[in-house]
C-alpha cells in the first residue's frame, strides 16, 4: 500500500498574510507537480492535510488532479510540531492508499519513523510541493520516489 507525503507549497510570511495562504509561485509549482501526479494515474483514496491554509489549498489542488474517491479531508496530527506517532497509527490502520498534506519538521519525522523506526533520522529531504512515495511491503516501508517541481519541469512531464 503506497502512502504519499506532501510538503505544502510556498506560502506567503505572516506578516504579508496571518492565513498563509499559497503564493503565486506556491500555487503554480503545486499545479505542476499535481498534474504530473495525475498523469501517473495514481489511486488515492483521500488526501487528508493538516487544516491550515497552505496545506488545505496544496491538498484541494492535488485533488483536482488525482480525483481521491473518498475526497479530502482535514486529519488532527499534521501540524508541523505534532507527534508523528499519530500519522503512523492512521497509515497503518488504513487499507487504501492516502495522501498526507502537511510541514516540517512534521514530515521528514513521519518519513524517518516509516523508513527507519526513528524520527530523528534523516531520510527525506522535503521540498515545498514536493511529492514523496512510500510503500510498505512486508512491514518494511522504503521510500519508492520523488517528485519535485524541478523534475517536472526537466522531465516535461507537467
Amino acid at each position: 500500500m503506497p502512502v504519499y507525503l506532501v510538503q505544502h507549497g510556498a506560502a506567503k510570511t505572516k506578516e504579508q498574510d496571518p492565513e498563509r495562504p499559497l503564493t503565486d509561485l506556491g500555487r503554480d509549482e503545486v499545479e505542476r507537480v499535481s498534474r504530473a501526479a495525475g498523469s501517473l494515474a495514481i489511486p488515492i483514496a483521500t488526501i487528508f492535510h493538516s487544516g491550515k491554509t497552505r496545506a488545505r489549498q496544496t491538498a484541494e489542488i492535488f485533488a483536482r488532479h488525482l480525483e481521491p474517491t473518498s475526497g479530502v479531508e482535514e486529519l488532527a496530527g499534521l501540524g508541523p510540531t505534532d507527534d508523528p506517532e499519530m500519522a503512523h497509527r492512521t497509515l497503518t490502520q488504513g487499507e487504501e492508499s492516502v495522501m498526507l498534506v502537511g510541514h516540517l519538521p512534521h514530515l521528514g519525522r513521519l518519513a524517518s519513523l516509516l523508513v527507519t523506526g526513528d524520527p530523528a533520522d534523516d531520510v527525506i529531504a522535503f521540498r515545498n510541493a514536493g511529492l514523496v512515495c512510500l510503500a510498505c511491503t512486508a512491514s518494511q516501508w522504503t521510500v519508492q520516489w520523488v517528485l519535485t517541481p524541478e523534475l517536472v519541469i526537466a522531465t516535461g512531464a507537467a
